[in-house]
């Protein structure tokens, strides 16, 4: 646990010098920003951001939006290392300035979840501070207000999330940013990938999108119903996306762009995510592919799944630690006016990978 508060304080650090001194446009990435915990002033500038340089320009012209796009790499970061807490790969970052190392050009399904959930990030968070109220350029999305479902008997109304105006900015920012991966061999085939994830992604959060109504009339009754479109929690466009990921479809060429499966001549659509190379096994460091291993990695001895020792350990077995646990217990109200507890001690196993 020491070890893994040093690592996270010198992360922190870390972002914090790229994000306030270093110009790192062409060398650091966007994303470095959902590390950092304290916000983005909007008069720090663009130009010290790890942004790339069509990023720098769209930041100037809509400063007012950097607290949102800080917000959406936090949110898709928090989001990403949830949905793979016990997986081989965990959605691991390290101090590379593409904060996720080679999983950003290596074409397999971690890179389309990458971009998938950062696209998705940034339309929750921009849609978010337009519903807020917190933007001139935006707010409540008023297209259904005031029509009516003939057959249900209610009438849209109140704020229906304006994802249009999210939906825009995440092109705009992102697939400007994926041309600087042109360079790399069949750098056109990984740009298009990089862009249809990042499209599935922000398809994501209007495919998770749900109808809220409220009832109005005498003693509660339902004889009017106002509805809107309210966007899903985050948590749930995670899962969604994580679903996505594992039924993510090998794709080999584009034709008449739209990209068809390896395997049988189907088209794919706008809504799977795409891979071109296949994984690693993530079992064992390979500092070269930015791969972290599973070793030290906690895992559950009594589990089947992803999490249990024998997978997460990749049948190299375990070490077992007795760890003593501290905590306050028995908590109760005395008048007045304070809280007595007890202290409670617990020993128990924790097994990590050999």
């Amino acid at each position: 646990m020491e070890r893994r508060s040093c690592g996270v304080r010198r992360m922190c650090t870390l972002t914090l010098l790229l994000v306030s001194l270093c110009p790192l446009g062409s060398r650091a990435n966007w994303m470095w920003l959902g590390l950092s915990t304290a916000g983005v002033p909007e008069k720090t500038g663009c130009a010290n951001l790890p942004f790339s340089p069509k990023q720098k320009d769209l930041c100037r012209k809509k400063s007012f939006l950097l607290p949102s796009i800080q917000d959406g790499a936090r949110l898709a970061l928090s989001e990403c290392q949830s949905q793979f807490k016990h997986e081989r790969w965990n959605c691991s970052i390290n101090d590379q300035p593409s904060l996720f190392g080679h999983e950003l050009t290596n074409g397999t399904k971690e890179t389309a979840f990458i971009y998938a959930v950062m696209a998705a990030g940034l339309v929750h968070a921009v849609t978010r501070s337009c519903s807020q109220g917190n933007m001139t350029e935006c707010g409540c999305d008023a297209r259904l207000k005031g029509t009516t479902s003939a057959v249900e008997g209610w009438h849209w109304g109140g704020c229906s999330d304006h994802i249009q105006y999210g939906t825009w900015f995440s092109r705009k920012f992102m697939d400007s940013n994926s041309k600087n991966m042109s360079l790399l061999p069949k750098g056109y085939t990984l740009l298009t990938m990089n862009q249809h994830n990042s499209e599935a992604g922000r398809q994501a959060i209007e495919r998770t999108m749900s109808t809220d109504c409220r009832c109005h009339g005498v003693s509660g009754s339902c004889a009017v119903k106002t509805c809107w479109r309210t966007m899903a929690p985050f948590g749930r466009v995670g899962m969604y996306l994580k679903e996505r990921y594992e039924r993510s479809v090998h794709v080999l060429d584009r034709f008449k762009k739209k990209w068809k499966r390896k395997e049988r001549d189907v088209t794919v659509d706008k809504h799977k995510l795409i891979y071109m190379n296949k994984s690693p096994n993530y079992c064992l460091e390979d500092q070269h592919l930015g791969v972290a291993g599973t070793r030290g990695r906690r895992c559950n001895r009594s589990a089947h799944g992803s999490d249990g020792c024998n997978l997460l350990c990749c049948g190299r077995g375990y070490n077992t630690h007795v760890v003593r646990n501290v905590e306050r217990c028995e908590c109760k109200f005395v008048w007045c006016c304070y809280v007595r507890c007890r202290r409670c001690e617990s020993m128990n196993d924790m097994h990590t990978c050999k």
